[in-house]
């Protein structure tokens, strides 16, 4: 299937030259505390629900100026035209030839057949396995949940096939079944998995190996010596095939391994937006079929959100409009997550990967090199824990950072009696942030205020807000990259140091520093010593 890119770079429009002057003229000198006294209206006319998630975005540092010069942006770069291909099956992973269709992971499966008729084979083709993916897999996880011999489960991935199903399967942990113990593993440190093999009864312990090719090192590292912890712990070959499962679409390695019991996968599902996949097994074993269903539907209500809503009141494209104004224009280097949750504490990791990995890129879809920057650095932690930790730089440091808050209206289920008091934090630093407090005796005490920040409110945390709020970043990274005009599913820069490694390991047992620069050879001779 050919592709031809319909989007204009962002800075070769019209828009983006009325934007630089406009920024000039009033954005530089942007006041918070005076937009909200000019305007009654401010916080109804930069606030918005979608689905599941409402957003309160009128603490940012933009007026109605500025958002329509945004959004005519969006409309000449092609942001429409580009999303539309993506929902359409087209490849526009250019560098790989393949398409970007994990939305397709959540989609419904049609009533009747006529109703996916007009979709493009891909899309028709692709529905019908996923479909028949899904039902294989949640069986299995209904399984899993079912045999009472099972009490813990392993997941060793890494990247992907951790990152998500490790934040998911915490986030809900109100409801998961109360016998299963879900670990993961993810770092080649034997220190990781070592000290959790201690903890664990080989047969009462289900593994689940994570890996599209069944290659990567990590995670076969940490497999090979789970196997062989299992197999040394009076485990046989033939029990092994029930307590290790493959997440793979190499079969035959997996067999090779000692594994029958397998599910797969498509090349059109990066491992950043695989967690909705057979990877997303240990999330089914965790909340069950029926929740795992739920969270499809709400990343499948956001898509169509993302899919159907103008680009005015477009929720992904709102915010992906807010990180070009702020990264390109204000030079604003980072954006700090600030989960008011427990469950959400995995959250800036997951984030840091979704959108790290897919716009950490300095050159265009074409390969020509940007004059401009694209991905922020992605950081942060649970409120309030970050408040006794890095807020200090945020409120006062010289650095302004954009702060990006997620709170509950309804907390978890255990102690609910300290939400309000949770929630209350959230506001107050929200507020903070942009209010300020001078104080003239005492540059120690006093506060400039005027420091951006975003709200998101979910109801509660259940997994149908959860697929929602994991969709709605997903979106967000990809209006993004679209008005960056870069391929935002390849991730070449993974591959550099891994290979380098793979050179290096031999050499740490010879000593070999041939060909090596003075520093690698001086750290290597070290380590050999």
């Amino acid at each position: 299937m050919s592709f031809s890119d319909p989007r204009t770079r962002c800075d070769r429009t019209g828009a983006w030259a009325a934007l630089r002057a406009h920024y000039e003229r009033a954005g530089r000198g942007f006041d918070l505390r005076a937009a909200f006294a000019q305007d009654a209206q401010r916080f109804e006319r930069f606030s918005q629900q979608a689905p599941h998630v409402f957003a309160d975005l009128s603490k940012n540092l933009i007026d109605a100026p500025t958002e329509t010069l945004l959004l005519e942006l969006a409309r000449e770069c092609g942001l429409e035209a580009y999303r539309d291909a993506m929902f359409a099956g087209a490849p526009i992973n250019n560098t790989e030839q393949r398409a970007a269709m994990h939305w397709l992971l959540r989609k419904p499966a049609p009533a009747q057949s006529g109703q996916v008729q007009t979709a493009t084979n891909i899309v028709v083709n692709g529905l019908r396995d996923v479909h028949a993916t899904l039902d294989a897999m949640l069986q299995l996880a209904e399984q899993v949940r079912a045999d009472e011999a099972i009490t813990d489960i392993v997941n060793i991935g890494i990247g992907g096939s951790d990152l998500g199903p490790a934040m998911v399967v915490k986030a809900l942990d109100d409801l998961r079944h109360p016998a299963k113990r879900l670990h993961f593993v993810s770092n080649v440190d034997g220190m990781e998995l070592g000290s959790l093999l201690r903890g664990l009864r080989p047969e009462r312990t289900l593994f689940l190996i994570a890996s599209k090719t069944f290659t990567t090192l990590e995670t076969m590292t940490n497999a090979h010596a789970a196997r062989d912890w299992f197999l040394a712990q009076g485990g046989s070959q033939e029990r092994l095939t029930r307590h290790f499962y493959a997440l793979t679409t190499n079969l035959e390695a997996a067999a090779e391994f000692g594994i029958t019991t397998t599910l797969g996968f498509w090349d059109w599902v990066g491992g950043r937006y695989s967690l909705w996949s057979a990877i997303g097994l240990p999330i089914a074993i965790a909340i069950g079929a029926q929740g795992f269903r739920e969270l499809l539907a709400g990343a499948h209500a956001m898509d169509a959100h993302f899919c159907s809503a103008p680009l005015a009141s477009n929720l992904p494209v709102r915010l992906a409009l807010l990180d070009l104004w702020y990264r390109n224009f204000f030079g604003f280097t980072s954006r700090s997550m600030a989960p008011y949750s427990h469950g959400l504490r995995r959250l800036p990791a997951y984030l840091q990967q979704l959108e790290m990995e897919s716009n950490g890129k300095g050159v265009d879809a074409q390969g020509a090199p940007l004059p401009y920057a694209t991905s922020p650095v992605i950081w942060g932690e649970p409120g309030t824990n970050g408040q006794h930790a890095f807020f200090q730089m945020i409120h006062q440091g010289p650095d302004v950072v954009p702060v990006e808050f997620i709170a509950l209206r309804e907390g978890g289920r255990d102690l609910p009696g300290q939400h309000p008091r949770l929630v209350a934090n959230a506001l107050a630093q929200a507020r903070a942030l942009m209010t300020g407090r001078p104080h003239e005796d005492c540059g120690h005490r006093s506060f400039s205020g005027n420091r951006p920040s975003s709200f998101l409110l979910l109801e509660r945390l259940d997994p149908a807000s959860l697929g929602a709020l994991i969709a709605l970043y997903e979106h967000r990274v990809f209006a993004s990259g679209a008005l960056w005009g870069i391929n935002s599913f390849d991730q070449w820069g993974v591959e550099l140091g891994k290979t380098i490694a793979r050179d290096l390991e031999p050499r740490l047992a010879t000593g070999d520093t041939e060909g090596l620069d003075a520093s690698t050879a001086g750290l290597l001779r070290r380590l050999a010593s």
